[in-house]
């Protein structure tokens, strides 16, 4: 009996620690601790100034997507590690590089994201437009993230979590997100490897790609939420992706 009340306690404890809404405060600390760890130590200059001069080869390559991904995971600027690739390991090598380490980033925030955040975050998807968009990368999960990454509407980190508490399925998360970033990604890579010859038609013709490709995001953005609106009228605020509904395409 004497035993008996200690290991009561102890399940409820363990039961405690992996609620859902515990595991999401771990989630929190996690990405808050990481914001703060970027804001005061700006790992992407370190990475840019502290890059061995004469580093080259696979190897370096490998090892900038390793640092790139963790980098990119803490909320570090991906506009900047992107130039940076580009500056210190060429444009092939380092738009390698940088889309190794895009979705080595977004698969750390997409496993986060499903392991301590989706079943408590999924409670909180009760809005139409909220519930219109779940299902849309619920069902057609490949298209949707490809269309956010080609289109940078979303902020990178907003699309890594928001795909984590769909039912938006690894291979096609992590496919779209390879494909999809290449674009944007280039341009920036090559702005970067051409910084030094800024009247250069390669460095041109990257920054008015990079632009362009703004504004693009920003009028999809606008057209999207109608889209939206229409999608979340049409299924009258009802989980979208419920029970049969949770299709990736």
């Amino acid at each position: 009996m004497l035993d008996t009340v200690p290991r009561a306690a102890q399940a409820r404890v363990v039961r405690r620690l992996l609620s859902p809404w515990c595991r999401f405060g771990l989630l929190v600390a996690v990405l808050g601790a990481a914001a703060v760890l970027v804001a005061v130590y700006r790992p992407q200059r370190l990475l840019s100034n502290g890059w061995p001069v004469h580093a080259g080869g696979f190897a370096a390559a490998a090892l900038f997507a390793l640092v790139y991904g963790l980098c990119a995971a803490a909320f570090a600027p991906r506009p900047l590690l992107n130039a940076a690739s580009g500056a210190l390991l060429g444009t092939a090598a380092g738009l390698g590089a940088a889309i190794a380490g895009t979705v080595l980033a977004a698969g750390i925030a997409f496993g986060l994201g499903r392991l301590l955040g989706q079943r408590a975050l999924r409670t909180l998807v009760r809005g139409r437009r909220l519930t219109a968009a779940d299902g849309l990368m619920s069902r057609y999960g490949f298209r949707s993230m490809l269309a956010i990454r080609l289109f940078p509407g979303v902020p990178f980190a907003a699309a890594n979590y928001g795909a984590a508490v769909s039912r938006m399925k690894w291979p096609s998360f992590l496919v779209a997100t390879g494909l999809g970033s290449i674009p944007n990604t280039a341009a920036y890579v090559v702005a970067g490897s051409t910084a030094a010859s800024p009247t250069s038609p390669a460095f041109l013709i990257a920054s008015g790609f990079i632009v362009l490709s703004a504004v693009v995001a920003a009028v999809v953005g606008w057209r999207k939420r109608h889209h939206l609106g229409a999608a979340a009228r049409k299924h009258g605020g009802g989980d979208a992706s419920g029970p049969g509904g949770a299709v990736d395409g």
